[in-house]
């Protein structure tokens, strides 16, 4: 079904909407969702879980994880792919009829420059690429493309090919872009970059019709998609920030799914059985991560006696049903070389021993610290609880509640005392979260590597940086995961956030809806029907 604009017009008013509407359109899928975080759709820029999420379905990557078993991957733009013997050159091959959403051939020469952009631009998630050997200079000789139907990436290092598949094939940087429309857009020599902030132009299932910040999004199926065409026509988001309005759009039939509702409104609904709740432990951590620019959290038994401020096993079960589980390590459960459950949280709440730390420290009447925190339901009963605990040893905590959007500004640009927040890796594989949480590449302030929240707490140690470049190239994976489980451990008494909760993928869902498909890594929008 093709729309005109003033009937994509009338759609959007409709969707975005907060006035009662009989039912949502049966070629739609509506989402009530806080999608204030959305400020790019640029893969060379987007961090926030959220656009992350969205842009998926509107651009495929080389190849996607299984759903059914995250740790594998199954062809997507890449239909197959070759290794060579030494493990530095991986060789994909397209499928043959990849267009973009004006119908236009899409190929392997458009792929090649796509990635290449990723890197010349400089942005957060170039990282996911120059941290294996790529850099300005060499891109162009690295990621080649013969043939209009072959890929060829050429790595410096033998690095595991699952996490290089992983890490970089099955991530947004390995979209493929519309060269001509965006190179015809660009401004000053900036790849199109101004233009895909409001635009997607790419090869997948929907196309990004409208984003209205603080309104909604709104996709529509592509008409020239090489895959599976998408069930239902259109995705329409509505933002809607409060999760007591979600809850009541969804039990009156306005939309079709709520996103971030709290736990008593899941336990609410779950239990009413007029809704379903489902939920899947994704790769996302919650923490409560320090500034290490402070002179206050500089100091690392600070930093551990903050740890023993947080009661895990009381948030878990006030606060976390539905949401997450307690999280003391930096690798999320599941994934290759992650700690066990007991293993990877082993503390409690103990302010006998936070205050003996706080003493040892030099802080033994306490501090003052302010602690920034988003939108996110749980933020704000978590961080509540630990100002309370923390007033019982004498640190005073002052709460700041804010926009996300302006709680990663003020993250990225270290400007925060403490924050509370979370991270999502895009691998299952614990070099994903030790080479963003634990490594830091330049702790200068002017390098700006701002997709790495080790800088942004401004934390470097060049020996847990050796180890975690040690781990990525050991060949045997029993001696691999061996040390990550001494760097988590580690991790967990020194580094620079205390990590609280692995979360959950939670969503409301209208017995409509039908074939609502997730994992930890992806959800696919085109398979859901009603």
């Amino acid at each position: 079904m093709k729309y005109t604009p003033i009937a994509l017009a009338l759609a959007l008013t409709s969707a975005f909407s907060t006035a009662p509407q009989a039912a949502t359109p049966p070629d739609s899928l509506v989402m009530a969702w806080n999608i204030d975080a959305i400020s790019t759709w640029d893969p060379a820029q987007i961090g926030e879980v959220v656009t992350s999420e969205i842009y998926a379905n509107t651009c495929d990557a080389l190849v996607e994880f299984d759903v059914k078993d995250e740790k594998k991957l199954t062809p997507s733009m890449a239909k197959s792919w070759d290794v060579s013997a030494d493990r530095k050159t991986i060789t994909f091959h397209l499928q043959d009829n990849l267009k973009f959403p004006d119908g236009t051939p899409a190929s392997a020469g458009d792929l090649a420059w796509s990635m290449q952009r990723v890197v010349k631009l400089g942005y957060g998630n170039a990282a996911q690429i120059t941290e294996y050997g790529f850099n300005k200079e060499n891109v162009d000789s690295r990621i080649t493309a013969p043939d209009d139907k072959t890929l060829v990436v050429t790595l410096d290092k033998p690095y595991p090919t699952n996490l290089i598949l992983q890490a970089i094939a099955a991530d947004k940087v390995s979209s493929l872009i519309n060269r001509k429309v965006v190179e015809k857009e660009a401004v000053e020599g900036d790849f199109g970059h101004k233009y895909l902030t409001t635009h997607t132009a790419c090869v997948g299932p929907y196309q990004l019709v409208r984003w209205n910040a603080g309104e909604g999004v709104m996709l529509q199926a592509t008409e020239h998609y090489w895959g599976k065409a998408p069930v239902l026509k259109r995705v329409l988001i509505r933002h809607v920030a409060e999760t007591g309005t979600q809850r009541l759009l969804l039990t009156q039939g306005d939309v079709d799914i709520a996103r971030d509702l709290s736990a008593d409104d899941l336990k609410t609904l779950d239990e009413g059985g007029k809704v379903k709740v489902d939920k899947v432990l994704k790769p996302q951590l919650f923490f409560w991560t320090f500034n290490n620019e402070d002179p206050i959290f500089k100091n690392e038994k600070v930093r551990l006696a903050m740890r023993y401020l947080i009661d895990y096993d009381g948030l878990a079960k006030s606060v976390m049903p539905y949401l997450g589980v307690p999280r003391a390590s930096f690798v999320q459960i599941g994934a290759f070389g992650a700690l066990d459950e007991k293993a990877g949280q082993p503390f409690t709440l103990d302010l006998a021993k936070a205050k003996q730390l706080l003493t040892e420290a030099g802080y033994p009447d306490g501090f003052s610290a302010s602690v920034i925190f988003g939108t996110l339901p749980h933020s704000a009963p978590i961080a509540q609880s630990i100002q309370q605990n923390a007033a019982k040893v004498g640190v005073k905590l002052t709460l700041e509640r804010m926009a996300n959007a302006q709680l990663f500004s003020r993250a990225r640009g270290r400007e925060f005392q403490s924050a509370m927040m979370a991270w999502q890796t895009s691998v299952p594989d614990a070099y994903g979260n030790a080479s963003r949480l634990v490594f830091n590449p330049d702790n200068r302030k002017d390098a700006r590597a701002t997709q790495y929240p080790s800088w942004r707490a401004a934390y470097y140690d060049a020996q847990m940086n050796q180890q975690v470049e040690a781990a990525l190239l050991e060949p045997d994976d029993a001696k691999r995961s061996e040390m990550y489980a001494a760097l988590q451990k580690e991790v967990m008494e020194k580094g620079p956030m205390a990590i609280m909760f692995q979360m959950y993928n939670s969503a409301g869902i209208s017995p409509g809806v039908k074939n609502w498909t997730w994992n930890g890594f992806r959800v696919w929008y085109g398979d859901a029907s009603k």
